[in-house]
């Protein structure tokens, strides 16, 4: 198998690209079409009139429609039934929503993968090169948090070097490997709004991280992925290349990018990672932060005890989260 790269100069401000990877290999799953995999559009779990957890598509046609029904207490949505957002078979029956609940736990992400330096801007900002391919790291899926729970903050991550990073996120939705480019659409279950959480200090200070930036730790505390309630369709917004991305710190705007900036989009992050590694379904993949973090700034806005944070991505909702140190 061989993989190429077209690099361009990075003055010209556009996204590069990595060409389709191929292979023999049709990838794990024995069931393959043209379609994308899933059945709903958007998809949420919630809890009913009864107590119950279920999932369900909202009947909204926006975002501002869901937040404002949430608001309201007026969210209706389908039913799916299953036990997994993974496996789900869709229902007639339409369940009044009581309160809308994280969509994705523990036990349904087997791991957390990671991209850095993937827009053009924050690259520019913190003075990189631009990776040949997509730079991977990890997060265990014990930093996974809900939409809008307080972050714990560990002791040794407070000394005045804790960052926040609005990410688009991918949402695999069925087990692959070697998957070629054209056929990644597939395998993505949709995409969700996060926020990689990021102790700068553990990342990039010799004195803590060594000679060379160490990422899986600083970046894998617990709750420190915290991910949006909703989890929104290939059908809705294609490969999710063109959306607008914002992070807002106690009001302050942050970052304010379109996804359009991504260095690697969506199908081509996929491919290349499912080269030779099984991608479970359940897995996340956070894309990137684009420009406007504290650590690009002249004079670094770290995140403080109580800041609250949060990521918003068009069409694909918000997390909002309190930092809070313990």
């Amino acid at each position: 198998m061989t993989t190429k790269v077209i690099v361009q100069d990075m003055s010209s401000a556009l996204p590069r690209s990595l060409t389709a990877i191929s292979s023999p290999s049709r990838g794990i799953s024995s069931s393959f079409s043209t379609r994308t995999m899933s059945s709903f559009g958007r998809l949420i779990r919630f809890r009913d009139a009864a107590g119950n957890s279920r999932f369900g598509e909202p009947k909204i046609t926006s975002v501002a429609a869901f937040d404002e029904a949430v608001a309201n207490g007026t969210l209706e949505a389908t039913v799916f039934e299953g036990s997994s957002p993974f496996n789900l078979t869709p229902s007639s029956e339409v369940a009044k929503v009581q309160e809308v609940l994280p969509l994705l736990t523990v036990e349904d992400v087997p791991i957390v993968k990671c991209v850095g330096l993937n827009y053009i801007k924050h690259i520019q900002e913190g003075g990189r090169k631009p990776p040949p391919y997509p730079s991977i790291f990890i997060k265990p899926r014990a930093s996974l948090a809900s939409y809008n729970e307080d972050i714990p903050i560990p002791k040794l991550a407070q000394d005045d070097q804790l960052d926040y990073e609005g990410e688009l996120t991918i949402v695999i939705g069925k087990t692959g490997k070697n998957i070629p480019k054209e056929e990644a659409l597939q395998y993505i279950a949709g995409f969700v709004v996060a926020n990689d959480v990021s102790a700068r200090k553990w990342q990039r200070d010799p004195a803590f991280a060594g000679g060379v930036p160490q990422w899986c730790f600083s970046k894998g505390f617990d709750k420190f992925a915290p991910v949006g309630p909703l989890l929104v369709s290939p059908k809705i917004v294609g490969n999710a290349g063109n959306l607008q991305l914002q992070t807002i710190v106690n009001g302050e705007v942050r970052q304010d990018t379109n996804t359009n900036d991504l260095l690697f989009n969506t199908e081509e992050i996929v491919a290349f990672i499912s080269q030779g590694t099984t991608l479970e379904a359940g897995t996340i993949i956070m894309t990137g932060t684009p420009a406007g973090v504290a650590m690009g700034m002249k004079e670094p806005k770290w995140l403080k005890d109580g800041d609250v944070v949060e990521v918003k991505i068009e069409e694909l909702g918000s997390v909002k989260n309190k930092m809070v140190f313990e």
